[in-house]
C-alpha cells in the first residue's frame, strides 16, 4: 500500500512539474533522436530534461500548433523504437556487464521518461483539441511515467550512458 501512496504522490508531482513547465509559445523543430535524447549524463533528472527539450505552453494545449504534435508524436515513436527496435537500448544492453550495463539501464530508464512523457503531451493535447476517449490511456501513460521517473530518481547521480539511435521526429 505504501508503494501506491508513493506512486500517487509522484503523480502528484508531475502533475505540478509538468504544470511549472516553461510556457513559452515558440514552435519545437524537428530533430533527430540524437539530438533530442536525454539519456546521457546523470540519472535523477530526466523529467525536467525532456520539459526542457519539449517546452510546450500547458496552459494552453488546445492552441499546441499541429507541427508541434506531430513532432511530440514522432519523437514518441521513435523513443520506443530507439528501445526495442534493431539497435536500440535492449540489444545494447545484451552486450555488456557490470557498471556499463547500469549506466546503460539508467540511460534506458532516461529513454523512458522520454518516451513516455511525449506520449502524455500527445495525449493531453489531443484531448485539450477535443478528441475523446482517451482517458483510460492517459491514465495508463502517467501510470507508467510516473514508475519510470520514481526509477531515474532513485538513481539520481549515476552515470547513465546513450545510445546513438537512427532516427528524426
Amino acid at each position: 500500500m505504501r508503494f501506491s501512496t508513493q506512486i500517487f504522490a509522484l503523480v502528484l508531482s508531475l502533475s505540478a512539474t509538468s504544470l511549472g513547465a516553461p510556457t513559452t509559445k515558440r514552435a519545437l523543430t524537428a530533430q533527430s533522436f540524437n539530438e533530442f535524447t536525454v539519456s546521457g549524463g546523470v540519472a535523477g533528472n530526466a523529467l525536467a530534461e525532456v520539459n526542457a527539450n519539449f517546452p510546450v505552453d500547458t496552459t494552453d494545449l488546445a492552441g499546441v500548433s499541429a507541427s508541434d504534435l506531430a513532432i511530440i508524436s514522432s519523437a514518441a515513436q521513435i523513443s520506443e523504437q530507439a528501445e526495442v527496435a534493431t539497435g536500440g537500448f535492449n540489444d545494447a544492453l545484451k552486450a555488456v556487464s557490470g557498471d556499463a550495463a547500469t549506466a546503460l539501464q539508467n540511460g534506458k530508464i532516461k529513454n523512458k521518461v522520454l518516451k513516455l512523457q511525449t506520449d502524455v503531451l500527445r495525449l493531453q493535447i489531443e484531448q485539450a483539441q477535443g478528441k475523446s476517449g482517451l482517458d483510460s490511456q492517459l491514465a495508463a501513460q502517467q501510470k507508467k511515467l510516473a514508475t519510470n521517473v520514481a526509477l531515474d530518481v532513485k538513481a539520481k547521480g549515476q552515470a547513465s550512458t546513450a545510445i546513438s539511435f537512427d532516427g528524426t521526429d
